[in-house]
């Protein structure tokens, strides 16, 4: 397809639509709830490993044979939010060392938008070359959409945005592995996800779309609860649940690693909190379709006669 009278790998980049979202450049409008239920390549166009794994290879976007990024193979940059927790820093290493396993030869750092460390800018100086910053986080609102695209506009104006994780079917079985780690849900038994919450209508948009999925998946209902920011409150839900008969009800945590919006679920009433998404194989090969997605948009660009 053509892209401003250039050719990038049969597909549109540049001004590419992303499930109808544009990233660093492109259009980051509401979205159907629909669109990102599987994805914008959704797991049918393109098998869980097409793009996760290194379906483009090694050279395909190499300008250059520096493997630590400058004129090279586009660093990942992936920036998580942020916690006190020691243990939510830890989490994100963990992930990160298993993408890192996936793709040994892609340069990976790391950079937190808040109360961590390295911050985003910290983390972002010292790269070279091309830069593909993938946010971690599980659905879109300010951080995703604002924040970090702006703040790596001004240190890394090099640097594309790629979209955030979520929602995407890989995260609903990473979910559906942690329900059955915390207790299998029985008969009797409701599931509700937990998220943090956002005042972004396009962040609880997703969140829909992710408890849609993970109830796909389940094959029971699963309504959601927000512990923070926007409705309805988690605590809510989960008394909700209780009063219609539930034996137990059981909140899957719909978050990449503990912190306080996980210590908050766990207050919310319910029996059992899965739990967070964490260091799973299913997110890192995620993290790599993410930058895979927005790395088409470096690769060298043929010029169409």
């Amino acid at each position: 397809m053509r892209t401003g009278g250039m050719r990038t790998g049969g597909m549109r980049t540049g001004g590419m639509r992303t499930g109808g979202m544009r990233t660093g450049g492109m259009r980051t409008g509401a979205m159907g709830e629909g669109a990102m239920g599987e994805g914008a390549m959704g797991e049918g166009a393109m098998g869980e490993g097409a793009l996760a794994d290194g379906a483009l290879g090694r050279d395909a976007c190499t300008v250059g044979r520096d493997a630590s990024g400058e004129g090279g193979v586009p660093t990942l940059l992936a920036v998580a939010h942020g916690t006190r927790d020691p243990a939510g820093p830890r989490t994100v290493r963990a992930l990160l060392e298993r993408v890192r396993a996936l793709r040994p030869w892609l340069p990976v750092a790391e950079g937190y938008a808040e109360i961590a460390a390295p911050t985003l800018e910290d983390a972002a100086r010292p790269l070279r070359g091309p830069v593909v910053v993938v946010p971690l986080m599980l659905a879109r609102g300010y951080h995703a959409l604002i924040d970090i695209p702006g703040r790596v506009k001004r240190v890394c104006p090099q640097a594309v945005m790629a979209r955030p994780l979520g929602p995407h079917g890989m995260l609903a079985a990473a979910l559906a592995e942690r329900l059955v780690a915390a207790a299998a849900p029985g008969r009797g038994d409701a599931v509700v996800l937990g998220a943090a919450g956002s005042s972004d209508p396009a962040g609880v948009s997703d969140v829909r779309v992710a408890a849609r999925l993970l109830a796909r998946r389940l094959r029971r209902p699963v309504p959601y609860g927000f512990v923070a920011a926007g409705g309805p409150a988690l605590a809510e839900v989960v008394a909700e649940r209780r009063a219609r008969g539930a034996a137990r009800v059981t909140v899957a945590s719909y978050l990449l690693a503990p912190g306080f919006f996980h210590d908050r679920m766990a207050a919310s009433g319910a029996d059992r909190v899965s739990a967070p998404i964490g260091a799973h194989d299913a997110v890192a090969r995620l993290v790599l379709r993410r930058y895979d997605e927005a790395r088409l948009r470096l690769c060298g660009a043929v010029p169409v006669a």
